[in-house]
């Protein structure tokens, strides 16, 4: 049985007029999330299913049938989030996603499920932990290397990555330095508590945060899924499927041994019938 991953997804997209059909629904506000990020997890052995973005109550309910959870890239993290002013560059933002996704990292952490945060995801992880972003690399950390493409018709941006020996990040991709595509103008500054720096670009810039001693629960500020082709990135998602999977197998052994506890009066039904009846 494939692991089933929660994806979140946190880009609302308002499609113009011209792109629609017509016979296309009526709505004009959609969710969007990169099918790179499902075919990743499929490849792994997941089953991914999305999770929408909903009220911040509903994350115990979506998470108690999942056995790990994907945070996706998407737009900036609502400076309020973190306490901080607004900066002139930061983009659009959606701040009851922002909660909605804080509440998923509490809830996975609250559960101790594998969780595997990716760019924008990453950034939601340090905030969950009282941390705080750089709402623009290139105007607060000025320097050689580039963390994102100038247009979207511009060749993909690279830059090589130092992980930390040891650490989970470098256990799963088999490396203590890759090359990484980048795509991000936000970053971690300060982390926030329980969570640990483990991999770093040439500038100084965070591209890997994870809590020691969980089983799984990591972030990466590149795009894992837009390079999945590549061992080392496949088998970052090959660690935490394995790990989703290891969490399942034991959520279903406590759920029978709680069961087993209960004892034969637990069947119930047929003690009443047996001695109800005549």
């Amino acid at each position: 049985m494939r692991p089933l991953i929660g994806l979140t997804t946190s880009e609302i997209r308002h499609p113009d007029p011209g792109e629609l059909i017509p016979h296309a629904d009526a709505g004009r506000e959609e969710i969007v999330l990169g099918a790179g990020y499902i075919r990743a997890l499929a490849a792994a052995g997941a089953a991914p299913v999305v999770i929408p973005p909903l009220d911040p109550e509903t994350a115990p309910s979506y998470l108690a049938g999942l056995a790990g959870v994907c945070l996706s890239g998407g737009p900036d993290v609502d400076p309020d989030s973190y306490g901080a002013e607004r900066h002139p560059k930061t983009g659009p933002t959606q701040p009851a996603i922002d909660r909605f996704e804080l509440a998923v990292v509490r809830e996975a952490e609250r559960l101790g499920m594998p969780l595997l945060a990716i760019c924008r995801g990453a950034q939601v992880l340090a905030v969950a932990h009282g941390g705080d972003l750089i709402q623009d690399v290139a105007d607060e950390m000025a320097g050689p290397v580039r963390h994102r493409r100038e247009d979207p018709g511009d060749p993909v941006v690279w830059h090589p990555v130092d992980i930390e020996p040891g650490s989970l990040l470098a256990t799963a991709v088999g490396s203590e330095r890759i090359d990484v595509n980048s795509f991000h103008h936000q970053a971690p500054r300060r982390v926030g508590d329980g969570l640990r720096v483990v991999a770093v670009a040439g500038d100084g810039v965070i591209e890997g945060l994870e809590v020691p001693g969980a089983a799984f629960e990591l972030g990466v500020q590149w795009h894992p899924e837009g390079i999945a082709d590549r061992p080392e990135q496949a088998a970052l998602f090959a660690a935490f499927v394995d790990a989703a999977g290891r969490y399942a197998a034991s959520t279903e052994s406590t759920a029978r041994s709680a069961s087993a506890s209960q004892g034969p009066e637990s069947a119930g039904g047929a003690d009443i019938r047996a001695t109800g009846m005549p």
